[in-house]
């Protein structure tokens, strides 16, 4: 009886291990799937409908930005509640058994990593993929595109909050314990304190720096595994301890997110960034002495 319960045990962790799709998809792996009912391909970026109207993959469905991180004259890149994210999902035909791929074009590579990183946050982790090299990619594997328009009906996905976004709060408590990683994702020279136009310069007090660039080659495609691994674990060697994530506005740290998040590790990002914490006397921040 104990050998027949381990066996179901794990069949049943290795049919749960197979169902989780990939956080990073190549062009291939989209084509192989693209007859599963469940797929759901959102083209996003700063595009406009008809960019997205003129060329796309067969399929796909329009996603706006700021339907999901809208600015205000208070903030720049705001999550909307839940309420209205299962509005615009819904809008957009996601269901609760959706997989979402998310494709952009040319270098819309850090929004685009935003709307991964936002879907998470509305509680489909494990169910979004970032369609490495967007459509440029897919066109130069050889695979068609077109400009015919996408029918769908209304989905029934209902939002809820998964926090993978977070506050200043958030970013303090990690500082004063110890128990996360504070990463800044910008190029060195601003974590190191050129001027960026904020109130102040430099990087949060105690943050180390893996910048997003790095992740990313000339083609806006997203680096191999292995450069990716010695990027990461150079700076976070231990995939236990969270790491949370920030930038100027909470857009291009997502990029390390969508990164850090395919080597399995646990990531957050603090959504007010730079943006929020150098308009804060009283929040640290320094420069790198030189």
């Amino acid at each position: 009886m104990k050998r027949l319960f381990i066996c179901i045990a794990t069949l049943f962790y290795f049919l749960s291990a197979q169902a989780q799709q990939p956080v990073i998809v190549s062009p291939q792996w989209l084509h192989d799937n693209l007859n599963d009912p469940n797929l759901v391909i959102l083209y996003t970026g700063f595009v406009i409908r008809s960019d997205f109207e003129r060329e796309h993959i067969e399929g796909s469905r329009f996603l706006w930005p700021d339907w999901l991180a809208p600015n205000t004259p208070d903030a720049t890149m705001n999550a909307v509640d839940a309420k209205t994210a299962t509005k615009r999902l819904q809008e957009l035909g996601i269901n609760k058994n959706s997989k979402i791929i998310l494709c952009h074009k040319s270098g819309d590579v850090t929004i685009t990593a935003r709307m991964f990183c936002s879907l998470e946050y509305y509680g489909l982790k494990d169910r979004v993929s970032y369609l490495n090299g967007g459509i440029e990619a897919w066109k130069k594997a050889g695979y068609a595109v077109t400009n015919k328009p996408t029918v769908y009906k209304k989905g029934n996905y209902v939002a809820s909050v998964n926090p993978v976004l977070v506050n200043k709060d958030y970013v303090l408590n990690a500082l004063n314990t110890g128990s996360q990683l504070v990463v800044d994702a910008r190029l060195k020279r601003w974590y190191d304190g050129d001027a960026t136009g904020n109130p102040r310069d430099g990087h949060i007090t105690g943050a180390l720096n893996i910048p997003f660039p790095d992740m990313i080659d000339s083609t806006n495609t997203i680096k191999p595994t292995t450069v990716l691994e010695k990027n990461f674990t150079t700076v976070a060697p231990d995939k236990n301890k969270e790491i949370v994530l920030y930038c100027f506005i909470g857009q291009t740290a997502c990029v390390d997110y969508v990164v850090g998040r395919s080597l399995g590790y646990n990531m957050k990002v603090y959504d007010g960034s730079i943006q929020e914490w150098s308009r804060d006397e009283k929040l640290p921040m320094e420069k790198t002495k030189k």
